[in-house]
C-alpha cells in the first residue's frame, strides 16, 4: 500500500528520514524562532506538578521566522503527494516543550474541533527535536478522521473529556485513556528527521514526559484544494483579522495570509 493511500485509509503516516539535516536544522530554527518570540497565545499548560508543558501557536509574525524554512523545506511537497494534488497553503504553527519533570500527557482530541476547516486536503505535519520511544510518542486512533468530530478537549486537569463548548451540539469526548483496549491505538518510536503526517480530524493525544526528559515538537498545518470553512459554535480558529467575518459555510479556505507553497 502507498503512503498515499495510507493516509486516506488511516488518517496518519510515519514517514522515517523525511527531512535531512540541512531541513531538520531549518525547521529547529523555525521552532527557536518561535520560542523567542512569543506571540498572544503563548502560555503554560496547567500541570499538576512544577513541569513545564508550554506552547504557542498562532502567531501574527510567524512568517517572520518560518517563510523561508516552508519554501525551502521537502515537507509541502510531500504533504501534495499524499494528497495527490499540487496545490499546499499553510495555515499556521503550533510548537510544543515539555521538560523538567512529570509533564501532564496531551489529552485525546481532534484539532478539527478548534478549526473552521473541513476536507480530504488537511494535514498537519508533526516533527520531533528529540528522540522518542513508541511510548513517549503521539498516539492516533486509526481511521478516526472519517468518524465523527467531537466537542474540544479544554485541557481540565481534572477531566480530559470536559468540553471547550459545553452548550455546542458537537458530542462530549469518549474516555479514550480510560479504554484504550477498545480502540485501534498507533504510534511510532520517532528519530529526528522523521516526519508525522495526519489528518487534523484524527483523534490524537500525546504522551506524558518524565523527569530528566524533554520533548521539543514542532507542527505546521496544512490545506489544499476541496479545503471549505465549516465554522464552529462558540468560535474556531484560524486567527486572522477579518477572516470569519469575510467567510460563508462551504466557502474555499482561501485568504491571502495562507502562503501557496506549491
Amino acid at each position: 500500500m502507498t503512503l498515499r493511500e495510507t493516509y486516506a485509509r488511516d488518517g496518519v503516516v510515519h514517514i522515517p528520514g523525511a527531512l535531512d539535516p540541512l531541513a531538520l536544522s531549518q525547521a529547529r530554527a523555525a521552532y527557536d524562532w518561535s520560542l523567542s518570540n512569543p506571540g498572544p497565545l503563548a502560555s503554560n499548560i496547567r500541570q499538576a506538578t512544577d513541569a513545564t508543558f508550554y506552547q504557542d501557536l498562532y502567531n501574527p509574525d510567524c512568517l517572520t521566522g518560518y517563510e523561508a524554512m516552508l519554501r525551502a523545506s521537502p515537507i509541502p511537497a510531500v504533504v501534495a503527494d499524499l494528497w495527490g494534488t499540487p496545490d499546499v497553503w499553510f495555515m499556521y504553527e503550533q510548537v510544543f516543550l515539555k521538560e523538567g519533570g512529570e509533564a501532564r500527557r496531551t489529552p485525546w482530541h481532534q484539532d478539527s474541533s478548534y478549526l473552521a476547516v473541513a476536507g480530504e486536503h488537511l494535514a498537519v505535519a508533526w516533527i520531533t527535536f528529540d528522540r522518542c520511544t513508541r511510548d513517549d510518542s503521539l498516539e492516533f486512533v486509526k481511521g478516526s478522521h472519517r468518524g465523527r468530530l467531537y466537542n474540544g478537549s479544554r485541557f481540565d486537569l481534572e477531566d480530559d473529556t470536559a468540553p471547550t463548548h459545553p452548550g455546542a451540539a458537537l458530542p462530549r469526548l469518549p474516555d479514550i485513556e480510560a479504554t484504550r483496549g477498545a480502540w485501534d491505538i498507533v504510534s511510532w518510536a520517532v528519530e529526528p528527521g522523521d516526519l508525522v503526517v495526519f489528518h487534523p480530524k484524527m483523534l490524537h493525544g500525546g504522551a506524558p514526559t518524565h523527569p530528566g526528559a524533554r520533548r521539543r515538537t514542532l507542527t505546521l498545518r496544512f490545506f489544499g484544494q476541496d479545503a471549505v470553512y465549516e465554522p464552529r459554535e462558540g468560535g474556531a480558529g484560524p486567527r486572522v483579522k477579518g477572516f470569519h467575518q469575510r467567510m460563508a459555510a462551504g466557502d474555499p479556505f482561501r485568504d491571502p495570509h495562507f502562503p501557496k507553497l506549491t
